[in-house]
């Protein structure tokens, strides 16, 4: 059977099974975004299991994104060198070997071990899936082909805490790893059968200088980021040491890509305006979206008292939200000027950010279920169109790499977004519950009043520990506000922004459908 059929760019290319490649690499793409927050409402089970600290049960989520980040951009070189089938298949088996490990872990420093693995072998799924879909697909059913793609790996962050909570409500938190193996399997044995193997380049060589040199800086950056709050910033020998190596490692980065004959990272690439916005846009998509995932689940546990079922299931609503948009908005590409559907992206964003502001405990459940939607469907209408306008004016030789970068990107603004709102909550309960306190006195006259004397007399022990209950909850709310208007802001700056982008011309150069498959 022929492989590949020539196509125009106005034509269909004609590829047997390509509804079967579709649905094994999509299904492969969930399985690794799964796995970003599928973990997020099992975190204080973990937690207890392992006998780790709040600031340490972290380390579970970010180990897994920092890894995913250092391993993304060299997918191309693999793809080329080994045979993109072969990497995707190799990536599959090495993701659910360590999701196992993962659920059979045993302590702290195992579970982080485990989860880089998971991360490291997990990080070419995406950009080599997203690569085959752009093969496969011409130009005109890009968006379509991106909307089908964005699911997979926007919804699956989405989707995580529902079956996190599921799973660990119903069986054990260690099942939220072991469903990557039946996941896994479908995978693998559908690409094993349905997607046949690229060229090989014996002569592709990967730039260690480079590929070196920016790991060290993702690595210590998050170090950084994770450390620096629990060891007061600055002020510890450990975070200087690491903020030194980060921007050293970055600064030999820049000057060797922009001087070697050739670098790891394609500097040609950012010749291509679309590309390089949009690289920044993913990366404000990265934190103001998983950020905010990560805020929500001790949110509702921790001040809301919900049960871990529960917390999943009203955060559901924000898959189906991107669910429905990203259909929608897969019709409209072409249609309609991709950038007026960013700034209506960006703007539903900031708009689910700006009611998050006013949330206290007493929030109801409609209302986090409604805002989580509208803020789910802004996503939809940011993912898809920004994916297919990243790549429209890219030539296609350069897509993988392309590819690789833009995932990087996502990554690097999730692992940052997670840390810095973390590290905000922290500093700013301490701060909020300083400033809160000093106004509780027995000087104070709203302690005149007998209801209030009875039960919170700040002259007596009981009631001390009470108000400072009281006041750690007030202060803890009010950090919350403060980071969601954090993220608000960021979604708010990044729409004049849009006008940056070209508009991509009518007609694009054909596509290379030499990804063939049987």
């Amino acid at each position: 059977m022929s492989n590949t059929i020539a196509a125009t760019p106005s034509a269909a290319p004609v590829i047997a099974n390509r509804g079967a490649i579709t649905a094994c690499v999509i299904l492969a793409v969930i399985m690794q975004a799964l796995d970003t927050t599928i973990a997020n409402v099992a975190l204080p089970y973990i937690q207890g299991s392992v006998s780790a600290s709040a600031d340490q049960i972290n380390w579970v989520l970010t180990s897994y994104i920092v890894a995913a980040a250092i391993m993304t951009p060299p997918s191309g070189f693999l793809a080329a060198r080994f045979g993109r089938k072969n990497v995707l298949l190799t990536a599959i088996v090495g993701f659910v070997a360590a999701s196992v490990l993962c659920g059979l872990a045993q302590s702290l420093p195992q579970i982080v071990v485990f989860r880089l693995m998971q991360g490291l072998f997990g990080a070419a799924l995406v950009p080599l899936s997203q690569g085959i879909l752009l093969d496969i697909y011409s130009v005109e059913e890009r968006g379509k082909a991106m909307a089908l793609f964005g699911v997979s790996v926007m919804v699956g962050p989405v989707l995580g805490p529902v079956i996190g909570g599921w799973l660990t409500d119903n069986i054990s938190w260690r099942w939220v790893f072991y469903i990557n193996v039946p996941i896994g399997m479908l995978a693998f044995f559908g690409i094993g059968a349905f997607v046949s193997e690229t060229t090989r380049e014996a002569s592709a060589k990967l730039d260690w200088f480079g590929f070196g040199t920016l790991s060290l800086a993702i690595a210590t950056l998050q170090l950084f980021l994770d450390r620096g709050e629990q060891l007061d910033w600055f002020s510890s020998t450990e975070i200087q040491i690491e903020a030194l190596i980060c921007a050293s490692a970055f600064y030999l980065f820049l000057v060797h890509t922009f001087t070697a004959k050739k670098s790891f990272v394609n500097p040609r690439l950012f010749l291509d305006r679309n590309f390089s916005v949009s690289m920044f846009f993913i990366f404000v998509i990265g934190v103001t979206y998983l950020a905010s995932l990560a805020l929500m689940t001790p949110y509702l546990q921790t001040l809301m008292d919900y049960p871990v079922i529960t917390a999943g299931i009203v955060m559901g609503p924000r898959g189906i939200g991107t669910m429905a948009s990203m259909f929608i908005v897969g019709r409209m590409i072409g249609k309609i000027d991709t950038r007026a559907l960013l700034v209506f992206g960006f703007s539903l964003t900031a708009w689910a950010m700006y009611d998050m502001t006013g949330w206290t405990p007493d929030v109801s459940q409609w209302t986090i279920v409604s805002v989580g939607f509208i803020q789910g469907a802004g996503l939809g209408f940011l993912f898809v169109p920004l994916t297919t306008i990243a790549f429209a004016t890219l030539p296609a030789h350069m897509r993988g790499e392309g590819t690789g970068l833009y995932n990087l990107s996502r990554n690097i603004g999730s692992s940052v977004g997670i840390a810095v709102v973390t590290a905000l909550i922290t500093e700013n309960v301490q701060t909020n519950h300083a400033s809160i306190a000093a106004y509780v006195t027995p000087f104070n006259h709203a302690f005149n009043a007998p209801a209030v004397m009875q039960h919170l007399d700040p002259l007596k022990a009981a009631s001390r520990a009470a108000l400072d209950g009281i006041i750690t909850t007030q202060a803890t709310i009010i950090a919350y506000m403060d980071d969601f208007k954090l993220l608000m802001i960021m979604s708010i700056v990044s729409i004049p922004l849009v006008m940056l982008l070209r508009k991509p011309a009518p007609s694009a150069a054909p596509v290379d459908h030499s990804a063939v498959m049987e």
